[in-house]
């Protein structure tokens, strides 16, 4: 990378940095992490590692790994959200690091660090490292797997093979087999294209095989002792289920097909993630799609490419993605290091002066909409305080002045103001916005509430076990009842039960008797509704949560 570009990408870098970590800190406004920080905070109060429960209830629907990387995070800095973000925030930081080892290696540095920007600055991939799951551990493990292969297809060293083993293998027990699909898909793509697809079944791919199957083990006794060993237990209202089978089938292709133990009501749209994309992976969709086409049509021309390694592990797992039943937005996430490189040789690329036009076009387009997006939401969401969006906007003032003064080309200059609208925007949703909604969780005040010394004694129950935020910031464990149970559920009479507004009027129009203790503000959604950003509205859209007891 020339000299004059360093300091901006550098500079560009550390605000990348800053906008991903800003919201380690915000309290829980979904769900699955409630939920998934709830597992592990159990496995520090149960001293569990391979078994793992909710609600005093066996557990079984994700694989181990992150819970045994948030478990460790817990033992060493005590129980908290930051605790639970950090280490997919350091996995975030491995896909980073090997998105640029990869890209350098085939592409050259300049080529590296814009795939490492493009990376940072993906939407939905900041999203997710406020609203934490699977997601950025495995980005950092399907590209690093994808390194430490290409490495060994050049030359075998027993280091490669072991570090390539290690981390499919965690990539497999952190969502399922289906991951070998970009994996090993990358592999396969970069031997067919080469002419080389013989040498799969070169001792050193069977042996990759075999150690990941080694290195597997672990998921595998964890289900086994906990499910297969005791058929006894209920687990999908039913018995005589093997933890093993799950993993191996139910978990994964049984949810592509949607008929597995957790189905979706939805039919599943092919093309889906092709409008998904354009904001997931914005503000690079379009520049993705243009890049995707140009190295189609190079293959198709029988132009030589620096490397298939990255279109072979994206698009069969983007078309199984596609083709599936069970389709979420955050599922091609864990492709972005790979779009990330398809992408930046574009950004960085001699075009026609049309191909030139287009790209700018795309970018701009962005550009233009991140900011004023921020401004109409401030507007109308109406903190209490401006001084952080004043701040954001000093910041971004600073950097578009030495963007256009010192960047040089035209289109380094469009792609760094590229990056830096979507950074602008984001420091807004982690600092002001995701806290925003955070307050207005009633889970968390009514957990707060059931805290204090008063109830030290009292065993608290939640009626749903989709109160997963309010499991976690409670102090002592929770256990749940059905809703239509509580009526002759013999409980103690210092019992607490947390439940939601249709809760309550499905206990009144029952006759079950209770006496509500407190009740608490809440925003019901996930999907942030705009009649909650516009503060005149936002009543309309809060319901209450309370606590009850028996009477």
């Amino acid at each position: 990378m020339k000299d004059n570009y360093k300091p901006l990408y550098i500079l560009l870098f550390a605000l990348a940095l800053l906008v991903n970590f800003a919201g380690i800190n915000v309290n829980f406004f979904t769900d699955d992490p409630g939920l998934y920080a709830s597992l592990s905070k159990n496995m520090v109060y149960r001293h569990e590692f391979w078994e793992l429960f909710t609600y005093n209830q066996d557990w079984l629907d994700k694989p181990h790994f992150p819970f045994w990387m948030v478990l460790g995070s817990f033992k060493l800095f005590g129980i908290s959200v930051w605790a639970y973000r950090l280490p997919a925030l350091l996995f975030f930081l491995l896909s980073l690091l090997y998105t640029w080892l990869f890209a350098r290696k085939h592409y050259g540095d300049i080529v590296a660090a814009t795939a490492v920007l493009i990376l940072m600055t993906a939407q939905h991939l900041i999203m997710f490292n406020t609203d934490v799951r699977a997601e950025p551990y495995l980005m950092g493990l399907i590209i690093g797997a994808i390194y430490h292969i290409d490495r060994l297809n050049d030359r075998f060293t027993f280091g490669q093979l072991l570090m390539a083993a290690l981390l499919t293998a965690c990539a497999v027990m952190t969502k399922g087999i289906f991951v070998v699909g970009a994996i090993y898909g990358a592999l396969i793509g970069q031997l067919l294209f080469t002419k080389k697809l013989k040498q799969l079944f070169s001792f050193k791919w069977i042996a990759l095989l075999l150690l990941t199957f080694i290195f597997t083990l672990p998921e595998l006794y964890a289900l086994y002792i906990q499910f297969d060993a005791h058929p006894e237990k209920v687990v999908f209202g039913r018995q005589q289920v093997s933890g093993i089978k799950w993993f191996l089938w139910d978990s994964q292709f049984g949810r592509f097909i949607n008929k597995g133990p957790i189905t979706k009501p939805a039919n599943g749209n092919i093309f889906f993630f092709v409008h998904t994309l354009l904001w997931a992976f914005a503000p690079w969709c379009l520049l993705f799609y243009f890049a995707l086409y140009k190295n189609i049509k190079a293959i198709w021309q029988k132009v030589k490419l620096p490397e298939y390694f990255t279109l072979g592990g994206a698009l069969p797992l983007l078309a199984l993605f596609s083709l599936s039943k069970f389709q979420l937005p955050f599922y091609t996430n864990i492709l972005f290091p790979l779009f990330a490189i398809i992408t930046a040789p574009l950004c960085v690329a001699v075009l026609t002066k049309v191909d030139d036009k287009l790209r700018s076009a795309f970018q701009w387009i962005y550009i233009l909409v991140f900011p004023v997006a921020v401004l109409v939401i401030h507007y109308f969401l109406q903190p209490g305080s401006s001084v952080l969006l004043w701040i954001d906007i000093v910041v971004f003032g600073i950097m578009v002045y030495l963007i256009s003064s010192k960047a040089g080309q035209n289109n380094r200059k469009i792609f760094l103001l590229n990056c830096l609208a979507v950074l602008f925007a984001n420091f807004y949703v982690n600092t002001v916005l995701y806290p925003t909604i955070a307050s207005y969780n009633g889970q968390i005040t009514a957990a707060a509430f059931v805290n204090e010394p008063q109830f030290a004694n009292s065993p608290v129950y939640a009626l749903k076990s989709e109160n997963n935020v309010f499991q976690f910031y409670c102090d002592k464990p929770v256990s749940t009842i059905l809703l239509e149970d509580f009526k002759k559920f013999n409980a103690p009479g210092n019992a607490v039960f947390f439940v939601g507004k249709w809760d309550v009027d499905y206990l009144t129009k029952n006759k079950a008797g209770f006496i509500i203790i407190r009740s608490f503000e809440n925003y019901p959604q996930e999907a942030i509704l705009p009649n909650f950003i516009n503060k005149a509205t936002r009543p309309q859209v809060l319901d209450r949560v309370y606590l009850i007891s028996k009477n």
